[in-house]
């Protein structure tokens, strides 16, 4: 985005937004170019449906020089400031019926525009869940696919983590660049930066309050081509994210779970209405347009034949993990008869050999 004038206009014509003056749709209908905002002629403030209040501000000055302190706060920080006219800005938010006008971005903007599916679900997974978020995040980074999620605890973090040891992931904030929610993921933050990127259409210093997750949402599925339900309760607010998903015309899919719990009951019902059922990273890629579903179905066949040669102890451990859980270390020793000092050597060796994933406990599980 541009310096100045530019900058400005867009600032406050996303405060007008943000603190709830006006929806997106009728900002760019009514501020149509710089002046009617930022030089506003005698009565054409009347004619906008705008409270007094925000009438208010932007006649005094004080919603100018919000965007104006903005501006400065930005020049030292390593955030892009993107608007809804900006080239880099994506296009496929721009379909949506409410897009962001701003979009402040930290790490590799050009990810915006790669092709992404969205992975939401429960903040408090079982191991199932777990394991499948995990592992199909991996599984679509590796096919050249963007993993988008909200940075949330559980099935986001799971997301995020899964993508990033095969490629890209982006992240859609409910609260400002600055302002990371929850605080335990500002490390995963920064290292999706590094290979990805962060985003929020809220200004800096924005704390994560309530209204902001469903506006964040609704970014979070506009930018994807395709949004996956791992686990949810059917009080979940992932559905409230699927729901919008199928509003802006996008795929929506659900990996299905046992009918006893709890966790399951909203992406059962999902599929119980027609939302595509998932049992593997294939099923998911299958389902976009094309090109984006032949190259990766594509580079995910390449991917599992290039298998790496194994050791005959390898080969051993890695049969005796099962197919869709985790396994203890202790049980895996006792299953194989080897002392678990020598299963500890083998499994480093075929994580090495990216063939093994540890998860916390010292429950291993087979990355295919």
């Amino acid at each position: 985005m541009r310096t100045g004038d530019d900058q400005v206009f867009w600032l406050a014509l996303n405060y007008l937004v943000t603190d709830g003056y006006l929806s997106a749709g009728k900002a760019l209908r009514y501020f149509d170019s710089e002046d009617k905002l930022l030089k506003p002629e005698a009565g054409y403030l009347d004619s906008c449906p705008l409270s007094f209040l925000a009438k208010q501000k932007i006649l005094s000055g004080e919603l100018l020089d919000r965007a104006g302190l903005e501006v400065e706060k930005l020049k030292g920080k390593e955030y892009t400031l993107l608007s809804f006219k900006d080239s880099g800005y994506p296009e496929l938010l721009r379909e949506i019926v409410e897009p962001p006008l701003v979009l402040y971005a930290y790490g590799q903007t050009e990810v915006l525009n790669l092709a992404g599916v969205a992975i939401v679900g429960s903040r408090h997974p079982t191991g199932y869940g777990r394991l499948l978020a995990d592992r199909l995040a991996d599984e679509l980074a590796a096919c050249g696919l963007v993993v988008i999620s909200g940075l949330a605890r559980g099935i986001d973090t799971l997301a995020h983590q899964g993508a990033l040891r095969s490629g890209k992931t982006l992240a859609v904030l409910g609260s400002g660049l600055d302002r990371i929610y929850p605080k335990e993921n500002r490390l995963l933050a920064e290292k999706i930066a590094a290979k990805g990127l962060v985003v929020s259409e809220f200004p800096l210093e924005s704390e994560p309050l309530g209204f902001h997750f469903p506006l964040r949402n609704r970014v979070l599925s506009g930018l994807s081509l395709a949004c996956l339900v791992v686990e949810a309760g059917l009080k979940s607010g992932a559905l409230i994210t699927a729901g919008l998903a199928l509003d802006q015309g996008r795929e929506v899919m659900a990996v299905p779970g046992p009918v006893t719990s709890e966790l399951s009951g909203g992406t059962n019902f999902l599929i119980k209405h027609g939302a595509k059922l998932v049992e593997s990273a294939e099923d998911i890629v299958s389902e976009l347009p094309f090109p984006w579903n032949e190259a990766a179905l594509n580079r995910l066949t390449s991917r599992k034949q290039a298998r790496p040669e194994l050791s005959q102890q390898e080969n051993k451990v890695l049969e005796a993990l099962p197919e869709k859980e985790v396994i203890h270390l202790d049980e895996l020793s006792d299953k194989i008869h080897l002392p678990v000092s020598e299963l500890l050597t083998v499994l480093l060796s075929l994580e090495m050999k990216e063939t093994v994933v540890q998860e916390p406990g010292k429950f291993f599980r087979r990355r295919y």
